[in-house]
């Protein structure tokens, strides 16, 4: 959730920050589902990028929304730059090149998440196809260079814009060029926190194959299947990756809290203020050590921001993330939040699923993470190929959906979200595989026409 918290009271002790994680244990019957994806905005007319500023900008296209939904603005400097659902605790927020984010509610059921998906696209399309102005359902934009895509007026992407290029070669294209879809699911132990920690770092790459969707750059294949999952691997390694150390006895909360106090820091907000402290880690910010705060020490609001600038494949906040999707059109993206609640939410599915990956080794999950970018289904762990791995997976999360039986009104469960899933892998390639074929193809060597076939 992209909006900075606040909660200025200054921290005493490691055990606050380990406090603060404890604080999202919940019982099972209080489980949700939170999905997050974002989409490219792009002109109707030309399609370029979108500029914040203007009559037709994407500043424009907030104000409409606002209006429409009545959600409370965020602003920043008088830019509005995101919306808030007070009663239903969704948002609306910007990537760094204008991608258009929703951060969905907590809701129960993956049919709730479809009909929210739904509702919010009729409500985008509303305000935004007065102003010109499509949405491509990519993992990466397919046509632009760095250079052409304007910045959205926040002062955190100022920072890191800066600070990216120091520490990895795609940390840009990262900010500016890609799109995700993610989940957020919850836990009801520090136990059951770590068995799903681990065994959804070590399947990540399964999502990633499956929603494979960013195979072109500046208009030509790139040589990758998802180029927005190789991209994070040369992003900032001090805070991305497969985070081996999760899988050694002793991990817990606590074992996080000393991750995240090392990993370097972006910013400190102060009121209004964004105060660059990139490079430095939150240990020293937290033993008053800090060169732009001196004898200062962080906040609650601080440390909740400082855990959002961690990107590694599945985040831990007061919920896990599931990181490691590309986005896709608006058919597929409800069948990544059913795919992990099929393993996640169903105990005998997560054993199952724990069963298949507990005899990995750190360097195998590492092998397997670098080769999936390039070849999706082709990549092998031990000697099995990622597309039977996938299948394996496909039956458990279908299983666990159907044990959990949440049906809606036709009496379907949500075991239905998982049929474009079951159709990539019938076809056995990924959806860039697909996308490749018609570029080589149909489409006779341009990626035009994906702002049709891909659009929302």
């Amino acid at each position: 959730m992209a909006r900075d918290q606040i909660d200025m009271t200054p921290l005493q002790s490691r055990d606050e920050l380990v406090a603060w994680f404890e604080a999202g244990i919940k019982q099972p019957s209080e489980f949700r589902i939170g999905t997050e994806h974002e989409k490219t905005p792009f002109t109707l007319e030309g399609r370029q990028p979108v500029p914040y500023e203007g009559a037709r900008g994407i500043g424009a296209l907030l104000e409409g929304m606002q209006l429409l939904l009545g959600w409370e603005p965020i602003m920043e400097n008088g830019n509005i730059i995101g919306l808030y659902d007070v009663t239903g605790g969704g948002a609306i927020s910007l990537e760094p090149g204008g991608q258009f984010e929703l951060s969905g509610a907590p809701l129960e059921n993956v049919h709730q998440t479809q009909s929210e998906l739904m509702a919010h696209l009729a409500q985008v399309r509303e305000i935004a196809t007065p102003l010109g102005i499509g949405f491509l359902g990519l993992g990466m934009t397919p046509s632009w260079s760095r250079s052409q895509i304007p910045m959205m007026p926040k002062g955190r992407y100022k920072i890191m814009t800066n600070y990216m290029p120091k520490v990895g070669q795609y940390g840009i294209d990262m900010m500016y060029r890609t799109c995700t879809v993610q989940t957020n699911l919850d836990f009801s132990s520090e136990a059951d926190m770590v068995k799903k920690l681990r065994v959804s770092i070590a399947l990540q790459p399964v999502a990633t194959a499956l929603f494979a969707n960013s195979p072109f750059t500046e208009g030509k294949p790139n040589g990758f299947l998802s180029f927005r999952s190789e991209i994070w691997r040369d992003t900032d390694n001090a805070r991305a990756g497969m985070l081996p150390w999760v899988f050694e006895d002793g991990m817990g909360f606590e074992r996080w809290v000393d991750y995240a106090l090392d990993v370097p820091m972006y910013f400190v907000k102060r009121g209004e203020t964004y105060i660059d402290v990139a490079g430095s880690s939150f240990r020293a910010f937290f033993e008053g050590r800090n060169n732009s705060l001196p004898g200062e020490r962080p906040t609650i609001s601080d440390w909740a921001n400082h855990l959002s600038t961690i990107f590694p494949e599945v985040r831990l906040k007061r919920y896990l993330e599931m990181r490691g999707a590309d986005g896709v059109p608006w058919g597929r993206l409800p069948a990544l939040p059913a795919f992990w609640v099929g393993l996640l939410y169903d105990n005998d599915s997560l054993d199952a699923a724990w069963d298949l990956v507990s005899h990995w080794t750190a360097a195998e999950r590492q092998a397997l993470r670098d080769d999936v970018p390039r070849f999706g289904f082709k990549a092998r762990i031990k000697d099995r190929y990622l597309f039977e791995m996938a299948k394996e997976c496909l039956k458990l999360s279908h299983a666990g959906l159907r044990r959990r039986n949440r049906v809606d009104h036709s009496g379907r469960d949500e075991s239905r979200h998982l049929e474009p899933l079951e159709r990539i892998l019938e076809a056995g390639r990924t959806p860039a595989e697909e996308m490749l074929d018609k570029f080589n193809g149909d489409w006779g060597g341009s990626v035009e026409p994906v702002y049709q076939e891909y659009a929302f």
